[in-house]
């Protein structure tokens, strides 16, 4: 079974990608993308998420809240872009997903 990703583009996405991997109940990896997404200047990190310990509603609010936060953050976002990849390759862009659809994705085998 696949692993769920979150690919993660702004010029601060090292440090948003770091900070949802900190997120109490997730567990998991991540790694820059490879020079041929970087855009502009603007980083792409892939976080792979390995792990969930509490339920998915629980996961998706909180993913849900730290891409509300990564967005209104410092004077400029430290996030242009986030996609949420499922195990069954279900994307979703987080900009304006739910709650309930970032669940599905979590949810999907």
């Amino acid at each position: 079974m696949a692993n769920i990703q979150i690919e993660i583009q702004g010029s601060d996405a090292i440090a948003a990608t770091e900070d949802l991997l900190q997120t109490p109940g997730i567990s998991g990896n991540w790694t820059p993308a490879n020079e041929d997404v970087q855009r502009e200047g603007i980083l792409v990190t892939i976080a792979t998420i390995i792990a969930i310990a509490t339920g998915t509603l629980t996961i998706a609010e909180k993913i849900y809240d730290w891409y509300q936060k990564a967005r209104k953050s410092k004077p400029s976002p430290t996030v242009q872009k986030a996609m949420l990849i499922g195990r069954n390759g279900n994307r979703i862009l987080l900009e304006n997903a739910t709650v309930e659809q970032i669940r599905q994705i979590l949810d999907a085998e």
